[in-house]
C-alpha cells in the first residue's frame, strides 16, 4: 500500500489532483474524530515519561514541552497534566534559548535535542501509536492508497533543520521501519 505524507495546509484539489484515489486523513491536533487522536497533542493520559519511572502524561508534546530546558527555565512537570491541547508549548520567545531535554523529570543530564527526539519523543510517540490507537493503525493498514496530513514533512528524526512530522512517523510505524531510537531510558 502506497502511504504518503503532505502537508495539512494544502488544498483538497491539489491533493487529489497528485493523489488520485488516496484515502486523505489529517493526523493533526484540528483534525476530526476519530484521527484526531494521532496527534501528539491528544490528551491519551497514562504515557509513561521516559527516564521517569512511575511519572506518566497525558499528550506526547506534553512530555515533550515538560522535559525541554531553556536557558532561564528548567523543566514544567504541570505540562505532563495538560487535558486541552492547548497551552503545551513553551517557546524560546519567552524562555530564551533551549539547553537541551532533561532525561527525566528529576535527571541530571540534559540530551540535545536529535538525542531527545530519538530517546524522549520517538519512544513516548511509539508507546501511544501501540496502545492508545491500534484500533486507528489497523483502519489505515486496510485502506490501499494512503495520504497522512501533519502540518510538516520531516521524517529524518537526524534533520533538526525542522520540526519532525508525527505522520512521517506514522507511516513509518505502519511500514514496519520505526526509526532507532537508541539506548533504552531508564
Amino acid at each position: 500500500m502506497p502511504i504518503h505524507v503532505a502537508g495539512r495546509r494544502r488544498s483538497a484539489k491539489s491533493l487529489a489532483a497528485e493523489f488520485p484515489g488516496a484515502v486523505i486523513v489529517d493526523t493533526t491536533s484540528k483534525a476530526p474524530d476519530p484521527w484526531v487522536r494521532l496527534s501528539p497533542f491528544y490528551p491519551h493520559g497514562g504515557i509513561p515519561v521516559p527516564f521517569s519511572p512511575g511519572v506518566t502524561a497525558q499528550s506526547v508534546e506534553g512530555i515533550w514541552q515538560a522535559l525541554k530546558v531553556f536557558e532561564s527555565v528548567d523543566t514544567d512537570p504541570a505540562k505532563l497534566d495538560v487535558t486541552t491541547m492547548k497551552g503545551l508549548k513553551r517557546t524560546v520567545r519567552r524562555f530564551g534559548p533551549v539547553r537541551g531535554h532533561r532525561a527525566g523529570l528529576d535527571g541530571t543530564e540534559l540530551l540535545p535535542y536529535q538525542e531527545a527526539r530519538r530517546r524522549i519523543y520517538l519512544p513516548a510517540y511509539r508507546w501511544t501509536l501501540e496502545h492508545r490507537v491500534p484500533d486507528l493503525l489497523e483502519r489505515l493498514r486496510a485502506e490501499e492508497h494512503l495520504v497522512l496530513l501533519d502540518y510538516t514533512t520531516n521524517g529524518d528524526v537526524a534533520d533538526t533543520g525542522s520540526p519532525l512530522s508525527h505522520a512521517a512517523l506514522i507511516r513509518r510505524h505502519l511500514e514496519g521501519r520505526w526509526p532507532d531510537e537508541g539506548p533504552a531510558a531508564g
